[in-house]
C-alpha cells in the first residue's frame, strides 16, 4: 500500500500534468498518519523508524505543489484548505504534546517550520494555524537541554522571519485573548470552521471547549499525559520559548534564540511593544536571569582577572585558554555575555520596551544587588563589585541604559555642593573610595570613575565637576590681571608654601617671560605649556637623560582623546567662552566640590603613594582636562588664573607638591642616579629591585610625566589659530 501510494504522489507531484486528484493523495497520507494510532500495537518503535515522517513530508510537498498550480494567487486550494478545516496542525500538536510516537514532537517542530516557511500563503492569519503554533511553542523552551531544542530553535526563526515580514503578526500572536476573535485581514472563512471529513479516520482526543480537534468516534486512545494544552495557554509562549532557548548550554541553538529575540524586540510595533512590557515576562526574566548570572560567579574575584574579560561579546562568547584562566572564568564570561546581550537588546528595542528592560536591569541589578555591596564594610565585597561595575560600564552603550546607569551612580543633584553637606548617596560613598585606605580600593574607584568619564552622557561631567564651577567663583574678583609669569606664580610668595625653599641649591626651571594675552583675553599657549614643562626643575627630570623626545608623545595621543571627546560632547552645547564675572562677591565661598577635593589630595600626596595609583590619579585628572568646556579648561589648564582666597586649582596643587619635593631632595643621597635607575626599571630597560625612597623617586618620575601631559592637553586644546600640529609617531616604552 505505501510504496503505491508512494508512486501515485510521486506522479502526483512531479508530472507536469498530474493523472490523480491532489487532495485524494493528501487525504491518503493523513489517514496513513491516523491509521497508525488506531492499527499500532507498539509503543516503543522511535517516530523516525515510522512512515510518518515520510507521509508528513509527502503531504508538504502537495502544498507547495498545490500552491504553485494555483492560477489566483492568494487563494487557498483544496489541500490547504482540508488541511485547516479538519484541524489537522491542532491534532499534529496533541500528537507532539505526547511524544507518542517516541520522537514525535521533533517531528511536528519539522513539520510546523517546513510548511510556514515553505507555503507562500500567509498561514499564520488562520485561526487554525496560529492557535496550534501558540501551542507547540509552549511545549518548548521549558527546560534546559531538551532533546528537541535544534527543533524549537529553527522552528521559532521561521516564525520570527514571518514577523519580520508583517510586524502586525506580532500582537496577533502574542495575544491569547486573540485566539478566539476573528483573523487579521479577515482571512478565516465559514469553509475552514470545524468540520469533521469522511475521509477521516477517527483517533479519539480530548475535547476543550467544546471544540474537538478531530472527528470524534471510537478507537485506540492515545497514551497518558496527551490532553490538549489549555487554550489559556499562559501568555507569549513566543517570548518565553525564545528566552528559554537563549540559556540553552548549546552555543548554537543560544545564539541563533538571542538573534530572533533581537528581531522580535526591534520590529515590534507600538502596540504590540506596550504588550511586552505590561503583560509579558520579557524584562522581568532578562533581569533576573542576569541576577542568577551574577550569582553564580566566586563571592572574590581579582579585579585583574575580571579586566582581562572586559569587552566580551554575547555573540563570541570567550573560550576558556590556558593563558588566562582563573577560578570563575567561565561564570564571569556568561554573565558578562549576558549583560553584554542585554544592552545589546536594549539598544536595538522599540523606546517603549527599552525604558522598561533598561529600569528592570538597574533595579534588580545595580540596586538590589550591587550597592548593598559597594557599601558593605568587607573589603573584599567593595573591590570585587567595583570592577565588576567598571566592566559593566565599558560594556554599555545603549542610551537607555547608560541613563539608568549614570543615574545609580551620581543622582541627578543639581546644585553646587557645600564642605558642610553631609550627602549619603551612593555617589559620595564612591567618591569617598577614590581616598580609601586601602589602595586597591582606591585604585579600582577611580578606574570606575574614569570609564564613567568617558561614556556620552552631560549628566556625569555636570554632577561630578561642572555644577561646581558655574559662576567661577574660583577667579578673585577686583583684582588686575597679572603683568607677569612672576606675579602670578612666584613660587616663594605661594600661599601655599609656608616655609619657603630652602638654601638646597636646586632651583626651579628658569622663569618665563610675561605671557602675551590675545585679543580675546586669552593666553597664548606657549606660555601655558611652557609652564607646565618648566614646573619640575632639571634637577628632578629624567627623560633627557633617555633621549626620550619631550612631551611630543603625549601630544600625539592627547590629540586623538581630544578629538573622541569633542565628538562625543558635541549636542550638549557647551559654551565656547567662559562665563562673564559677576563684579560682587560671592554669598559663598568656591568649594571644587568632593570628586575634585580627592582628586587635589591624592594629588598632593603623589610622592608618598604607590606608582599604580599615582598613574590612575593623574589617568583621571587627564580625561577631566580634555573635556572642552571653558571652565574646566580655565580651571584645571590654565596656570594665569587670579585665584579667590583659599581656593586651589590644579596647577597651585602641581606647585605646591613642586615645592615639598625641593625639601625632600635634599634628603636622598645621590637622587638624580636612583631617579634614573628607577626610571630605568619603570620602562623595563633594567630589572627592578628596592630601593630607599622607591615611592618618592616612583612619584617623581610620574609628577614629570604628567607635567607634560598636561601641557599636552593644554596645546591640542588651543583655539584653531594655534600652531599647525605636526604630530609625531609615539615611541615605544614611555612610561
Amino acid at each position: 500500500m505505501l510504496s503505491r501510494l508512494g508512486a501515485l504522489l510521486q506522479e502526483a507531484v512531479g508530472a507536469r500534468e498530474p493523472s490523480i486528484d491532489l487532495l485524494e493523495a493528501f487525504v491518503e497520507h493523513w489517514k496513513g498518519i491516523t491509521h497508525y494510532y488506531i492499527e499500532t500495537t507498539d509503543e516503543n518503535t522511535p517516530a523516525k523508524k515510522t512512515d510518518i515522517p515520510w507521509r508528513l513530508k509527502q503531504m508538504l510537498d502537495i502544498l507547495v505543489y498545490e500552491e504553485k498550480q494555483q492560477a489566483a494567487a492568494g487563494e487557498a486550494g483544496p489541500c490547504l484548505e482540508y488541511l485547516l478545516q479538519h484541524k489537522i496542525l491542532e491534532t499534529l500538536c496533541t500528537l507532539g504534546k505526547a511524544e507518542y510516537p517516541p520522537g514525535m514532537r521533533q517531528q511536528v517542530f519539522l513539520f510546523f517550520s517546513r510548511i510556514l516557511a515553505q507555503v507562500q500563503h500567509p498561514l499564520l492569519h488562520y485561526l487554525n494555524v496560529h492557535r496550534p503554533v501558540q501551542k507547540l511553542l509552549q511545549l518548548g523552551g521549558t527546560a534546559a537541554g531538551s532533546p528537541t531544542e535544534k527543533e524549537e530553535v529553527h522552528f521559532t526563526t521561521v516564525l520570527c522571519t514571518k514577523i519580520q515580514q508583517d510586524p502586525a503578526l506580532l500582537t496577533y500572536i502574542l495575544e491569547p485573548s486573540l485566539q478566539g476573535k476573528k483573523a487579521v485581514g479577515k482571512k478565516e472563512t465559514s469553509s475552514h470552521q470545524d468540520k469533521s471529513s469522511p475521509l477521516e479516520p477517527s483517533i479519539r482526543v480530548p475535547k476543550v471547549d467544546g471544540e474537538s480537534w478531530g472527528a470524534q468516534a471510537t478507537g485506540t486512545h492515545l497514551p497518558g499525559g496527551t490532553e490538549e494544552p489549555d487554550s489559556g495557554l499562559g501568555e507569549n509562549n513566543l517570548l518565553t520559548s525564545l528566552i528559554g532557548l537563549c540559556k540553552s548550554k548549546k552555543s548554537r541553538v543560544a545564539l541563533k534564540a538571542q538573534e530572533n529575540l533581537l528581531l522580535l524586540v526591534g520590529v515590534a510595533p507600538q502596540a504590540a511593544a506596550t504588550y511586552l512590557v505590561q503583560r509579558s515576562p520579557l524584562c522581568s526574566a532578562m533581569a533576573e536571569h542576569l541576577c542568577q548570572l551574577y550569582q553564580a560567579m566566586p563571592s572574590f574575584l581579582d579585579p585583574a582577572d575580571i579586566a582581562t574579560l572586559e569587552g566580551i561579546s554575547w555573540r563570541l562568547p570567550s573560550a576558556p585558554s590556558d593563558e588566562a584562566s582563573f577560578p570563575g572564568r567561565e561564570a564571569l564570561a556568561a554573565f558578562l555575555g549576558w549583560f553584554d546581550y542585554c544592552d545589546h537588546l536594549i539598544r536595538e528595542a522599540h523606546e517603549v520596551v527599552a525604558g522598561a528592560l533598561a529600569k528592570a536591569v538597574t533595579e534588580k541589578l545595580f540596586v538590589a544587588i550591587l550597592q548593598p555591596q559597594l557599601v558593605h564594610v568587607a573589603e573584599q565585597r567593595i573591590l570585587t563589585s567595583t570592577a565588576l561595575l567598571t566592566a559593566l560600564l565599558h560594556q554599555l552603550s545603549s542610551p537607555a541604559l547608560l541613563q539608568e546607569a549614570v543615574g545609580f551612580f551620581v543622582g541627578t543633584d543639581q546644585q553646587p555642593e557645600a564642605p558642610e553637606d553631609s550627602p549619603h548617596s551612593l555617589c559620595s560613598h564612591l567618591i569617598g573610595h577614590c581616598d580609601h585606605l586601602s589602595d586597591e580600593i582606591s585604585i579600582a574607584t577611580l578606574r570606575l570613575f574614569e570609564e564613567l568619564l568617558q561614556k556620552p552622557n552631560e549628566q556625569i561631567i555636570h554632577v561630578l565637576l561642572l555644577r561646581n564651577l558655574e559662576g567661577r567663583m574660583y577667579v578673585a574678583r577686583g583684582l588686575p590681571e597679572p603683568e607677569s609669569y612672576e606675579d602670578s606664580l612666584d613660587l616663594e610668595e605661594d600661599p601655599y608654601f609656608t616655609d619657603g625653599f630652602p638654601n638646597s641649591g636646586f632651583q626651579p626651571t628658569s622663569r618665563l617671560p610675561a605671557p602675551t594675552p590675545h585679543l580675546d583675553g586669552k593666553t597664548a599657549v606657549t606660555e601655558i605649556v611652557n609652564s607646565f614643562l618648566c614646573l619640575v626643575p632639571e634637577e628632578a627630570k629624567t627623560a633627557a637623560f633617555l633621549e626620550d623626545t619631550g612631551y611630543d608623545t603625549y601630544v600625539h595621543d592627547a590629540y586623538g582623546l581630544f578629538q573622541e571627546c569633542c565628538s562625543r560632547v558635541a549636542s550638549w552645547g557647551w559654551p565656547l567662552t567662559p562665563t562673564p564675572l559677576d563684579p560682587h562677591e560671592p554669598e559663598t565661598p568656591f568649594f571644587e566640590g568632593r570628586f575634585l577635593q580627592v582628586l587635589f589630595n591624592r594629588m598632593a600626596r603623589i610622592l608618598d603613594q604607590p606608582y599604580s595609583l599615582n598613574l590612575q590619579v593623574t589617568s583621571v585628572l587627564s580625561r577631566l582636562a580634555l573635556f572642552p568646556h571653558p571652565h574646566i579648561h580655565e580651571y584645571l589648564l590654565d596656570p594665569y588664573i587670579s585665584l579667590a582666597p583659599g581656593c586651589r586649582s590644579l596647577f597651585s596643587v602641581l606647585v605646591r607638591v613642586i615645592g615639598d619635593l625641593m625639601q625632600r631632595i635634599q634628603r636622598v643621597p645621590q637622587f638624580s642616579s636612583k631617579l634614573l635607575l628607577v626610571r630605568k626599571q619603570l620602562t623595563g630597560q633594567v630589572p627592578g629591585e628596592q630601593m630607599d625612597h622607591h615611592t618618592l623617586l616612583q612619584g617623581v618620575v610620574v609628577l614629570e610625566e604628567f607635567c607634560k601631559e598636561l601641557a599636552a592637553i593644554a596645546f591640542v586644546k588651543f583655539p584653531p589659530n594655534s600652531p599647525h600640529l605636526n604630530l609625531p609617531s609615539p615611541p615605544q616604552g614611555h612610561v
